[in-house]
C-alpha cells in the first residue's frame, strides 16, 4: 500500500516525494522499491509533527509548500495531490479537499469526517457527527435529502512550511482531542483553512478491517 501511495504522489509532479516513518521496517520497504524515506521520532503525537520534522530535515523555507497524502490513502488521484498545491497562495496558506455526501451511510459513519464551510470556501468546523443536520437524522435516506452542504472531507492537507510550523508549536486544543481531528488546532488558534471541493472523486482511505477489503478488490479490479 505505501508503494502505491509513494508512486501516485510521483504521477502528481511532485518535485520531492518523502516517506516519513517511525518504522525501520516502512523504511527499508520504501528504499527496497526505489523510494526516498526518513526516519522520525515515535514520540510524534500526530502525523502533522511527523511531517513538520522532516521538512525541517529537508530544510525547507517559509512559503515552501508541503503536501501531506497520508500512507492510508492508496487510491489518492495525482491530479487531486495537484489541486491541492495549486490552491494555495498568500491568502490561503493552508488547502485540503472535501466531495459531496450522497448516501446516509456515509453521513452517519463517524469515520468519515464531514465539513462545514462559508461562502469563501474556508472551513467554519469538522466533525466527525453528521453535519450540517436537520432535527431529523431520518429525513436522509436518499440522495435528493443531502445539499452542497453535505461534504466529506478528504484527507490530503497542503501548507506553507510557516504555517505548518505554526501548528506544532501550538499547544493541542480542546475540541481536537474530543473530535480526535488535529486540523481543529488550526481553526481554533485562528488559522484558516481553505476547502476546495475536489476536481474528480477519491475513494475513501483505510480505517478499518472492511476497508482493507474493499480497497483490496478495488486494486484486483484495476489490474
Amino acid at each position: 500500500m505505501i508503494e502505491r501511495v509513494y508512486r501516485k504522489a510521483r504521477e502528481s509532479g511532485a518535485e520531492k516525494v518523502v516517506v516519513a516513518t517511525d518504522d525501520r521496517y516502512i523504511l527499508e520497504e520504501v528504499k527496497g522499491f526505489g523510494g526516498d524515506a526518513m526516519m522520525t521520532s515515535k514520540e510524534h503525537l500526530s502525523g502533522t509533527d511527523r511531517v513538520f520534522e522532516a521538512a525541517q530535515g529537508l530544510g525547507l523555507n517559509a512559503n515552501d509548500i508541503i503536501i501531506n497524502v497520508q500512507g492510508d490513502e492508496p487510491l489518492i488521484p495525482p491530479r487531486l495531490i495537484k489541486q491541492v498545491a495549486a490552491g494555495i497562495n498568500e491568502e490561503n496558506e493552508v488547502v485540503t479537499l472535501c466531495e459531496r455526501i450522497t448516501s446516509v451511510e456515509d453521513f452517519l459513519d463517524r469515520n468519515i469526517v464531514k465539513v462545514v464551510r462559508d461562502q469563501k470556501q474556508q472551513a467554519l468546523y469538522f466533525s466527525r457527527a453528521p453535519i450540517p443536520c436537520s432535527p431529523e437524522v431520518s429525513a436522509y435516506k436518499k440522495i435528493d435529502s443531502f445539499s452542497p452542504e453535505h461534504l466529506r472531507h478528504i484527507g490530503i492537507y497542503g501548507y506553507t512550511f510557516r504555517q505548518l510550523e505554526n501548528y506544532v508549536r501550538a499547544e493541542p486544543c480542546k475540541l481536537e482531542l474530543i473530535e480526535k481531528l488535529e486540523q481543529l488546532r488550526l481553526l481554533t488558534y485562528g488559522i484558516r483553512i481553505k476547502v476546495l471541493e475536489a476536481l474528480i472523486g477519491s475513494p475513501r482511505g483505510v480505517d478499518t478491517a472492511e476497508d482493507v477489503k474493499r480497497v483490496d478488490f478495488q486494486l484486483r479490479e484495476e489490474k
